[in-house]
């Protein structure tokens, strides 16, 4: 993959507003473990691209070294066989100091060459390093960007695990809700006091036929002495006076 690809990917990636996209999602949990999955693909891939790109860089600047390098010591070599024809053409040695010259004349056009060589890579190297430095940036930023990811998405597991708890409480405690008609307690709660309302009747209704039963008693006994006070008046015994203390 080109860098300016992965480039364009990390900046659409860092541009992304978390927020908006679970706002517009009809599954946030879904959106969010498919953000992560993206994330963190695109960081693998950046990772490898990044590192391939930084050792393409690293051999730009070796070569770019081993250029000025060479330039140095072709300066040196141009240096050391122009004083050695000087010292040739002191002593009158006319050919070898000439020789030496152009020795020293063939090494400045080595010198020259590594130069060249070493100007026309370093604005590669320059941009090059601006590139690497713009990746880790920005690879930072998805790193950064996917762990705000995985938070929210425990933070989302969390709010709605706390949800489906408080909700199974909710319904424990209205199974129990004794001010709930229609809870099963309630109900049990009604059948009782029905039972209760039956027994209290049958109760009623016992202690009122007991009354009768006195009553009727009453009325015998009252009879009986009618009988026994008829019975004396026949026999032709004084009638019994009715005692006032009684």
């Amino acid at each position: 993959m080109a860098k300016q690809s992965i480039f364009g990917r990390i900046s659409t990636l860092m541009k992304a507003n978390i927020n908006a996209l679970l706002d517009s999602a009809e599954d946030p949990q879904k959106m969010l473990d498919q953000l992560v999955r993206d994330y963190t693909n695109s960081i693998a891939e950046a990772e490898s691209a990044i590192a391939e790109t930084i050792g393409n860089l690293r051999l730009l600047e070796r070569d770019h070294q081993e250029d000025v390098q060479a330039a140095t010591e072709w300066g040196n070599k141009a240096l050391a066989a122009s004083r050695k024809a000087d010292q040739l053409r002191t002593a009158g040695n006319l050919a070898d100091a000439d020789k030496f010259d152009n020795l020293a004349k063939i090494a400045l056009q080595r010198q020259i060459s590594e130069e060249n060589e070493a100007r026309a890579i370093a604005p590669t190297i320059a941009t090059q390093s601006e590139i690497v430095e713009k990746l880790k940036d920005g690879l930072n930023g998805m790193k950064g960007k996917l762990e705000q990811l995985k938070s929210k998405r425990s933070e989302l597991l969390a709010r709605a695990k706390t949800a489906e708890a408080q909700n199974k409480v909710h319904d424990a405690v209205r199974s129990i809700d004794v001010l709930d008609p229609t809870s099963e307690l309630g109900r049990f709660e009604d059948k009782v006091r029905r039972q209760e309302a039956l027994a209290a009747g049958k109760q009623e209704l016992a202690a009122s036929s007991i009354d009768a039963q006195f009553n009727q008693l009453e009325d015998v006994g009252e009879l009986t002495e009618v009988e026994a006070r008829l019975a004396a008046l026949k026999s032709g015994a004084p009638a019994k006076a009715i005692d006032p203390g009684v």
